[in-house]
């Protein structure tokens, strides 16, 4: 009984959304699937938490090749120390993908003839780090322009700080140190030396990596001070064949960021489209985005998610935990160092003050010249791609309502073929092979008498 009576509070909190607003699809329904990170070969993803000038940044690492040969180099704006650099749990990264993801959802049409029910068409942290160049920390290589500003170990990684004077000269070295950077680099390098930044380099340290026990290289996740809230992506690009793809995780304890120096665009969402996508949900959302990327001359971050991190609806994934958070970087949340609580108490979740923002990049050098640039708003307005699937009510229908929606079906459905179409650019006569046979526009006892006499 206590289950029944579970299930029909959620019944009547889901109707409610159904009901009450006729003329856009109001959040909750049933979750059925989510587009996730793992739609896209090699697909990039980074978490940055941002609170005023201090950022910390996870990056997930999706290397495919040996680990000996892996390396990376990431522009910085500040000398960073040991301390501000960590290991983070992969995990995370797959929460926030998780959490964040869109989404498809399900309604289902009550019955029509129901006494209550009135069919109305729908047209649808810690001490603070220091941010000063730190001393050098070994020997000027004159000859090159180089500087190694910090040496350390962490977990599995062996990072340098560099600084350099030419492009040219911190690519010799680091091919001379023994680090695989593909050719082309030169040229990718120039800007961030000319605008004095440093180099946060890494590279696998074998032993460290074989006592891990890890049998894939965890995410790197860095700390600093400054007002630059950037995310270098120009490096990515060397030697690419083809668009990459960015998932950006931002996480905030004031509302919705932004790219400023490219337009931020919303996916598009909330749309109705036909029962058999629940099969083909992956394939739809990657012909839609490709879609939507082309629509938009190649050149803009889509706006995938937006919404408090202290809940979700539908939700796709539970919302991250306190403790969770704190391993994605945020470092703004109270209660951390709360005495227990009484046995049979839970305690509330900390995590009303982050809101998260997924942003989705797919980049070319000629269509991304620049690196992105970031704002963090004010706006709290929540925001998901979400895609709607409507089940035809399928029970006995013996009234004037139910004769009047048993005809708007073929409308319907033509709409929603209409809708795939025009998101995805498939043709709208194969969609309609697979749409569902419409229910008869007989009245109810024409089809018991049908029935009866063959």
């Amino acid at each position: 009984m206590r289950f029944l009576r579970v299930l029909t509070t959620l019944l009547i909190v889901c109707l409610s959304c159904f009901v009450f607003v006729p003329k856009a699809w109001a959040f909750c329904g049933f979750y059925v699937a989510k587009a996730d990170a793992k739609l896209y070969n090699q697909a990039s993803q980074v978490a940055i938490a941002r609170n005023g000038d201090r950022t910390v940044l996870t990056m997930a690492n999706d290397y495919q090749g040996e680990v000996k040969d892996f390396a990376i180099v990431v522009p910085v704006p500040v000398v960073l120390q040991k301390e501000q650099v960590k290991i983070s749990n992969p995990k995370i990264i797959e929460r926030l993908d998780a959490f964040s993801a869109p989404r498809l959802v399900e309604y289902f049409d009550p019955d029509p003839c129901a006494p209550d029910y009135q069919y109305e068409s729908r047209n649808r942290a810690s001490a603070p780090l220091a941010s000063s160049p730190a001393p050098s920390m070994a020997a000027r290589q004159d000859s090159l322009g180089v500087t190694v500003e910090a040496k350390f170990t962490v977990g599995e990684y062996d990072i340098l700080i560099l600084s350099a004077k030419e492009s040219g000269g911190l690519e010799t070295w680091l091919v001379q140190n023994g680090y695989r950077i593909p050719r082309g680099a030169k040229q990718l390098l120039k800007p961030y030396i000319r605008q004095k930044l440093k180099f946060f380099v890494a590279k696998v340290n074998l032993n460290e990596y074989d006592k891990s026990g890890f049998q894939a290289l965890r995410p790197l996740q860095i700390t600093y001070d400054s007002p630059r809230f950037m995310l270098p992506i120009r490096l990515g690009m060397i030697n690419a064949q083809s668009a990459q793809d960015l998932i950006v995780y931002i996480l905030s304890p004031k509302g919705q960021a932004e790219v400023t120096n490219y337009r931020t665009v919303k996916i598009p969402s909330d749309t109705e489209i036909p029962l058999f996508v629940k099969d083909e949900f992956s394939s739809f959302y990657k012909a839609m985005f490709a879609k939507s990327y082309d629509r938009e001359d190649q050149k803009v971050a889509f706006l995938e998610y937006a919404w408090n991190m202290s809940n979700c609806d539908p939700c796709s994934a539970d919302p991250l935990s306190p403790e969770e958070l704190k391993q994605a970087g945020v470092f703004w949340l109270d209660g951390s160092n709360l005495p227990p609580m009484p046995r049979g108490f839970r305690r509330p979740v900390f995590n009303s003050s982050v809101f998260i923002t997924r942003l989705h990049v797919r980049y070319t050098r000629n269509k991304f010249p620049e690196d992105l640039m970031f704002q963090d708003t004010n706006n709290q307005e929540t925001f998901q791609g979400r895609y709607v699937l409507r089940h035809p009510f399928g029970g006995e229908m013996k009234c004037a309502a139910g004769n009047r929606y048993r005809r708007s079906l073929r409308q319907r459905f033509d709409q929603q073929a209409q809708n795939l179409a025009r998101l995805t650019g498939w043709k709208i006569d194969d969609i309609r092979k697979k749409q569902p046979p419409l229910q008869s526009q007989r009245p109810w006892w024409q089809e018991a008498w049908m029935a009866i006499v063959g």
